[in-house]
């Protein structure tokens, strides 16, 4: 009878073959898996760099002033009734010295400085420490006793440059009617400080009768100021502004001559 051999167990490590299970091959899933969270970082980093960078242009942009971000925008469209501004500022007054008003003319231009405006700026200077006669001292003792409404428009002419002073009615500063007084005042026409009150005293003319020098007011009694033809008005505008000569911006206006 034959012994089966016996057989000694292996010792190099390797399976014997018999139903034994090879060890699984290594796979490169663990490196990408390690990548996918280095590339969303990146993404994440450039992500952030683009919301930064739109984040500043936003901010430059909400810091231009108006007339940057809107180059076309007009000064009437700034325009603020007289009912309005008496609501805004109360009793307060608008008091400008030689500084504020030599800066308001330099204000809201960036054209080259012409001898006119340069005149302008030396009236409005003067202007500031203006302690001359007032339009009850005038109507005392006119200043232009030929009256005329030419010589008004060219004696209203000289005040360009003049800042607006809610209440106002010397060259320190106007407000509309008070500088509609001041100037008639120097003829010896004695008119309110009011709008409603200069516009019910006058006498009412068509506008193909208006000439330069006339009143024109608005049909809500809101505000008033010389016609200075072609469709302009001479006037004193609203705070921060200056006595000046623009296209009227509405039609809802009529005439009102004085001293006829």
């Amino acid at each position: 009878m034959r012994r089966a051999a016996s057989r000694s167990p292996r010792t190099d490590g390797r399976p014997d073959g018999r139903g034994a299970r090879r060890a699984p091959a290594p796979t490169t899933a663990a490196p990408a898996a390690a990548a996918r969270p280095m590339r969303r970082s990146r993404s994440r980093i450039v992500l952030s760099a683009l919301v930064m960078t739109f984040a500043a242009g936003l901010v430059a942009t909400l810091a231009l002033p108006s007339y940057a971000t809107n180059p076309n925008r007009t000064s009437e469209t700034d325009l603020v009734s007289g009912r309005q501004l008496a609501k805004q500022s109360g009793d307060q007054e608008f008091v400008a010295g030689k500084d504020v008003v030599a800066a308001e003319l330099d204000r809201d231009t960036f054209k080259a400085t012409s001898s006119a405006t340069l005149l302008r700026r030396a009236y409005a200077t003067q202007f500031a420490s203006y302690t001359g006669p007032s339009a009850a001292d005038f109507l005392k003792n006119p200043a232009h006793p030929a009256f005329s409404l030419d010589a008004v428009f060219s004696t209203a002419l000289q005040y360009r440059g003049v800042p607006y002073v809610f209440g106002g009615a010397d060259p320190s500063g106007f407000d509309c009617s008070g500088f509609i007084m001041f100037v008639y005042a120097q003829y010896g026409v004695s008119l309110p400080h009011s709008v409603h009150a200069q516009d019910q005293i006058g006498t009412h003319i068509a506008p193909a009768d208006a000439q330069i020098g006339d009143v024109v007011v608005f049909n809500d009694d809101s505000h008033d100021g010389f016609y200075a033809g072609n469709g302009m008005i001479l006037h004193a505008p609203y705070p921060g502004a200056r006595v000046r000569v623009q296209k009227l911006w509405t039609s809802d206006v009529h005439f009102v001559r004085f001293g006829i």
